[in-house]
């Protein structure tokens, strides 16, 4: 994994994070690897980070140009297949937070 390129500011952070369920062969890294390629060719998609630990706690930020584009993303039909997959089987807790970033700054 690799740090986003994100434009200048502003723009939204979409910041995911799971704990997954322990099971390997239910179809999970199948799914998140479709998603993946998909969400690049969402209009206002700028890119994503994320990482998962050994114990299956995991974040993902995906960043976005505007909340509109968040929207037609999260209205996607296998998107929203996932998402309930999600709940019902792949993780033992989840949480969605959106921002808006206003500044940022570092050294890549």
């Amino acid at each position: 994994m690799s740090f986003a390129g994100t434009p200048e500011p502003p723009y939204y952070a979409v910041i995911f994070t799971t704990m997954r369920v322990n099971d390997p062969n239910d179809g999970y890294a199948e799914m998140s690897k479709r998603l993946e390629k998909m969400v690049c060719n969402q209009p206002g998609y700028i890119g994503m980070e994320s990482v998962r630990e050994s114990d299956g706690f995991g974040i993902t930020v995906c960043y976005w140009k505007d909340e509109a584009s968040i929207t037609n993303w999260k209205n996607n039909l296998e998107h929203q297949y996932a998402q309930e997959k999600g709940m019902a089987d792949w993780y033992k807790n989840y949480f969605l937070r959106v921002a808006k970033v206003e500044r940022d700054n570092g050294r890549i």
